[in-house]
């Protein structure tokens, strides 16, 4: 049986805390959309529409043939079901072509798959149906009226709406836009979030620790974060604990963020001179969040125009799973996602928890699928400890434990956040 999971051994009165909601609550109201900008299509994969893009050119522009064949009117070929007919074959129409023709009753033109049928002809006979021949072919089936027909307009009419205003624009969107003719978009730019590392005791990853020292390894976790929860990133990296050095920087990343993350800002002395260094840009909200790990964290809103700035713990577990909670959920809003959280399901524990006392928990788990019966199983990961970074490597989702649960044994239902799968 697995150890059980305590993430911090301590009990708090569940008085002294904000709840998780009411800080995502006041999160999320700090969410600014970037102003939409006009970009070329194949810069728009992944951002949200800004625009109705209302077609101004059918879909498809012209009645074409769907398949490689023969145009005809359906008419001539009706008695094609009861015995063969023959028709003489007047002419080819390739793919492209630019040349009008018209279509003589009786008559059948060979027209590849794509091209504009000529007048008069309603159907297509395909090349299976008929014995191919290029002079007179013979049909050995009938086919309807708009058989094998791509009609004018069928896909999109002008005037249709090609892609909504708020849509997320993937390859079909793309190939739509290109379709009716739309050679840029407006969209929502992603976010620019900007990450800071704070900590005289940091080294970059490509220098050797001295004794006492530890690898940054926040503003290269948060960065990957960031981006995938959308955000457009900016990793600034390591800043010395200097506090005017500090706020020289918060100070200028102020003015091309929309969300500025610093970690290493909470908690501890440490945390009590950042605030102190960055008060005078903003009011900062230094509270205790009901949740596990992560609970001592700042909020505010800084410079100029008010940019939500967050100040996070300095632990990377525990500065992942605030962002997770917090940030994620922020980035997702200012690009306009219609629900900016993760999806949450139930599944039964494997093995049981324990969690603290009056705050939420988010613990490490592996989410998995009963093959029997659909239900979902969750295996919790890791032993005791906020800083267990590796068995968040390994985790698919955080398991959400309420603030008034300290036990939950094996084989009970808990919510489970799903994180994204690995490719």
């Amino acid at each position: 049986m697995t150890e059980p999971i305590a993430e911090a051994a301590e009990t708090e009165d569940a008085g002294q805390f904000r709840s998780v909601e009411d800080q995502i609550a006041l999160t999320l109201d700090a969410a600014v959309r970037p102003r939409p900008v006009r970009v070329a299509i194949s810069e728009a994969q992944g951002l949200l529409c800004a625009e109705e893009v209302v077609a101004e050119h059918a879909l498809p522009g012209f009645d074409q043939a769907a398949i490689d064949g023969y145009a005809v009117r359906s008419v001539d070929v009706r008695a094609a079901g009861q015995e063969p007919v023959q028709l003489p074959v007047v002419g080819e129409i390739a793919a492209g072509s630019r040349q009008p023709r018209r279509l003589q009753p009786g008559q059948a033109v060979r027209v590849d798959t794509g091209a504009p049928l000529p007048t008069l002809a309603d159907a297509v006979v395909p090349t299976a149906y008929t014995d191919g021949h290029q002079a007179k072919v013979t049909v050995h089936k009938s086919v309807p009226s708009a058989g094998y027909v791509r009609r004018t307009g069928e896909d999109v009419q002008i005037g249709d709406v090609a892609v909504r205003k708020g849509d997320t624009i993937g390859s079909a969107q793309v190939g739509l836009l290109a379709a009716v003719g739309r050679a840029k978009v407006l969209v929502y730019p992603r976010p620019r979030v900007s990450i800071v590392s704070v900590g005289d005791e940091l080294v970059d990853i490509d220098r050797t620790p001295s004794v006492g020292q530890v690898y940054d390894v926040n503003s290269y976790a948060l960065s990957a974060a960031a981006r995938d929860a959308g955000a457009e990133v900016s990793r600034v990296g390591i800043v010395p604990g200097d506090p005017k050095r500090l706020r020289e920087i918060v100070e200028g990343r102020l003015l091309m963020s929309e969300i500025v993350v610093v970690a290493g800002g909470a908690g501890g002395s440490a945390g009590d001179e950042v605030h102190a260094a960055l008060s005078d840009l903003g009011h900062i909200d230094m509270t205790r969040v009901g949740m596990h790990p992560g609970s001592v964290q700042g909020f505010g809103r800084l410079g100029p125009d008010s940019v939500p700035t967050f100040l996070i713990p300095g632990n990377p577990m525990s500065a992942l799973v605030v962002f997770e909670v917090l940030v994620r959920p922020l980035i997702r809003a200012a690009r306009g996602t219609r629900n900016p959280h993760r999806r949450i399901v139930g599944a039964r524990l494997l093995s049981p928890i324990t969690s603290t006392k009056g705050r939420k928990g988010f613990l490490r788990g592996q989410l998995l699928r009963d093959e029997g019966n659909g239900e979902y199983l969750v295996q919790p990961l890791g032993t005791s400890g906020a800083h267990l970074l590796a068995s968040l490597a390994e985790a698919n989702c955080l398991i959400n434990i309420d603030e008034d649960l300290t036990e939950v044994a094996a084989g009970e239902q808990v919510k489970v956040t799903f994180l994204a799968q690995r490719a």
